[in-house]
Order: structure tokens, then C-alpha cells, then sequence
């Protein structure tokens, strides 16, 4: 599901929007084949009567609880949101309560992403964003791919702070910046889909 466009403001566009990893459903689905497992070999193993009885009784319940678990966690997937725009970024979660984050861009002074061997594996980890805010830190678990992510929030940075002087002193031709941007996207910086958005944005 994608992030609601109404939250958006007339003259934002959408640069990346993500729902958590699926990592994200790990505890829980491990959970769910844990009991599922441990029931089926106990089951096996217990005699006929009372125990078996209550042994089916208690891995039923576990697997109900845990099963549980994991759709309350993918109704928690689907209303949680990265969000980066071309004026801020936004992060929200919650069904019935909900709680969010938004940084302006030009108040975010640096990105960090961290992953462990494993996350780097499963293309999963964590983002710090330091910014100027109250809050100063924060960090946003179970990002995808995060050095990519930090690289689009540093791209889409690097091309509002052009768009800030362009406007205060004029200094930048349109010419100047698609040769910055084809740079940034031969390095690897950019993707050639945010290239063209970036491009599009720029000649309109």
C-alpha cells in the first residue's frame, strides 16, 4: 500500500517510499513454525491420554497466539511508512494510535546506515539521521537496502541545496546541474529512474 498522496502537500513529489523489510516478520514467524514444530514432535513422542490431550491443548493455543502475532505484525507492515520527498522526510506507524517523524530536509545533517553480517545478507539495516531538530537523532530500523537509501536522501539533499541557490543567486544554468546529475548517476549515486525524475523535476 502505497503512502496516502492526500498527507502530501501540493508541491511535494514522492522520491522513495518503503514499507519495512521483510525481516521485519522474523520473531514472529519464527515463532509461529517454533511452536508449530515443537508441538508436532511432542505430540509424537507423548504417549496416548491425558498428556497427549493436553499437550495438543497447549500447542494449539501456542500456535493460535503466535499466529496472531504474525498478523498483527503485517497489519502493522502495511501502516508503516519510509517516506523520502523532495522536501522532507517522513516516518509513520500505527493502526489505532499512530506516531511519526518528519525532518525537514534542510535540517538533516547527516545519514548513517548500520548493518550486521547477517543483515548485510538479507539487504536489511538501520538508518541514524542526525538533524537539527529537537529530537537531533533518530533512528529507523529495518530499512532496505539503507546504503541506498542514504544515497537517495544525500542525491535529493544535494539537489534541494542547488535549487536554494539557484533561487537566491541564480548562479546554476539548467545545463550545469543534468551534468551534475549524469555524474551522480554514473557513479552509481542515483538510479537512472531517479535521474529521470530528477531531470523531469528540473526542466519543468
Amino acid at each position: 500500500m502505497p503512502f496516502p498522496r492526500r498527507l502530501l502537500n501540493d508541491y511535494e513529489t514522492i522520491v522513495l517510499d518503503l514499507h519495512p523489510h521483510w525481516w521485519f516478520f522474523g520473531s514472529s514467524v519464527s515463532t509461529l513454525l517454533g511452536s508449530m514444530f515443537l508441538t508436532l514432535i511432542l505430540k509424537a513422542q507423548m504417549p496416548s491420554g491425558f498428556f497427549e490431550s493436553a499437550v495438543s491443548f497447549l500447542g494449539l493455543a501456542a500456535i493460535i497466539v503466535s499466529g496472531a502475532w504474525v498478523v498483527v505484525q503485517l497489519i502493522k507492515w502495511r501502516t508503516t511508512y519510509f517516506v523520502v520527498t523532495s522536501h522532507r522526510l517522513i516516518y509513520r506507524q500505527g493502526v489505532v494510535s499512530r506516531d511519526g517523524v518528519e525532518i525537514p530536509l534542510e535540517r538533516v545533517n547527516n545519514v548513517n546506515f548500520g548493518q550486521s553480517i547477517v543483515e548485510r545478507m538479507l539487504g536489511v539495516g538501520d538508518l541514524l539521521i542526525e538533524s537539527g531538530g529537537k529530537d537531533g537523532q533518530q533512528t529507523f530500523s529495518d530499512i532496505a537496502q539503507p546504503e541506498r537509501v542514504q544515497n537517495i536522501i544525500h542525491s535529493t539533499i544535494q539537489s534541494r541545496g542547488i535549487s536554494r541557490a539557484d533561487a537566491s543567486a541564480g548562479g546554476m544554468s539548467v545545463a550545469s546541474e543534468l551534468e551534475r546529475l549524469e555524474a551522480l548517476r554514473d557513479r552509481g549515486t542515483i538510479t537512472d529512474d531517479e535521474f529521470l525524475e530528477q531531470k523531469r523535476r528540473l526542466l519543468n
